[in-house]
């Protein structure tokens, strides 16, 4: 049976709601705990797209079960993926304008621990399969779920908060990773789709009804969303491929919405075909005119994200080999001009160069925007 780690995310949630405005004061908060004594803050918010966070006794509310995985993450974009997908699918049923948002406080790290293991006679409630005794890669019972994360929405009523509603991402593995003996070779088990869609549909049932058992969740809506884990060897994260929202009360799911999202790298490989030729010229034109202006550069490469065909949002990665100070100045002032030129319009996309030494500067367009944004850090 695989060990189970506490992993350490990437993306730090905490920051994506902090914001730098007034910080609203509560008292007498209703949260999860039922303390009434609780001295409860509200981060504030400086973008409506953002959620404010909670704090509570002077700190931030973190996870009670953040990090979780069956296996320590080898993959860095499935986390980030993971917990910034799970995010955008909040915010389809919990508005940013009328909603808090607080990290999961109902699932400790104790249980995940056990619903992430196999399902045993010392671990009834393990929602992955039993220990098969095959050990062919092509025949044993691979683990299924890897990751559960949990998102809580609350509403400000007076001076006190209150639980309204629940997301939660479950993560499927597409490829199981294993070893025959504790210090052995590790092996593969890939998992197709079709067995991905199925298992992970089961198990977000039996996740539903566990969840409707506490009394404090029982008449509030949960959200639960799956996403296909890529493997670790893979240039780009997973993508969230179904969610369902169930309503105050039900303990079964009835009904899914279908997420059609994928990942790809500009440039494509030979033998990939991406979903729009346009935006593969249009990253190409860019990357073209960057390297040839600036031929100091150890590469230049996107992470795009498309959901039912369109373009929704792009990373580029740019790694130089520049020293002065005056040269990243240079540079990043032609990009801000070459990106807004050549680079695709009507998405998000931010660019980041950086060395060897770290990140250099930022540059960042959000959706329905012109112009590009841009940061260059200074080395005192």
């Amino acid at each position: 049976m695989k060990k189970i780690f506490l992993g350490i995310s990437v993306i730090l949630t905490g920051i994506l709601l902090s914001a730098c405005g007034s910080v609203d004061n509560l008292s007498n908060d209703t949260n999860s705990s039922g303390s009434s004594k609780a001295k409860t803050q509200l981060t504030g918010q400086t973008n409506t797209g953002y959620y404010q966070g909670v704090i509570k006794n002077g700190r931030y509310q973190t996870s009670k079960s953040r990090g979780v995985s069956v296996q320590q993450e080898s993959n860095q974009f499935n986390i980030k993926g993971f917990e910034n997908g799970l995010l955008n699918i909040s915010k389809k049923q919990f508005s940013t304008k009328k909603y808090i948002f607080q990290e999961g406080q109902y699932l400790s790290t104790k249980r995940v621990e056990a619903w992430l293991e196999r399902k045993s006679k010392s671990n009834p409630t393990g929602l992955n399969p039993k220990q098969s005794k095959s050990t062919n890669p092509n025949t044993r019972t691979p683990i299924y779920l890897s990751q559960i994360d949990e998102q809580d929405f609350m509403t400000q009523n007076g001076k006190s908060l209150s639980l309204k509603g629940m997301t939660i991402g479950l993560a499927i593995n597409s490829v199981d990773y294993y070893k025959k003996t504790q210090y052995g070779p590790t092996y593969e088990t890939h998992i197709s789709d079709a067995q991905v869609n199925k298992e992970g549909k089961k198990i977000a049932g039996q996740v539903l009804q566990r969840l409707r058992q506490n009394k404090k969740l029982k008449n509030i809506p949960i959200v639960i969303a799956l996403y296909k884990q890529a493997s670790d060897d893979s240039l780009v994260g997973g993508n969230f491929f179904a969610y369902a929202t169930n309503n105050s009360g039900a303990n079964t799911i009835t009904k899914w919405t279908k997420v059609k999202q994928k990942n790809y790298v500009f440039p494509l490989q030979s033998n990939k075909k991406g979903p729009s030729q346009n935006d593969e010229d249009s990253f190409d034109n860019f990357k073209s005119q960057v390297q040839t202006f600036f031929p100091n550069l150890s590469g230049v490469t996107a992470q795009a994200q498309y959901t039912d065909g369109s373009l929704t949002g792009m990373n580029i990665d740019i790694t130089t080999q520049f020293y002065s100070q005056t040269e990243i100045i240079s540079f990043t002032q032609y990009i801000q001009s070459a990106a807004q030129k050549y680079l695709p319009a009507n998405a998000p996309i931010d660019i980041t160069v950086q060395s060897t030494e770290g990140i250099q500067s930022f540059l960042s367009r959000k959706t329905n925007e012109k112009k590009f944004s841009a940061h260059i850090f200074n080395s005192y």
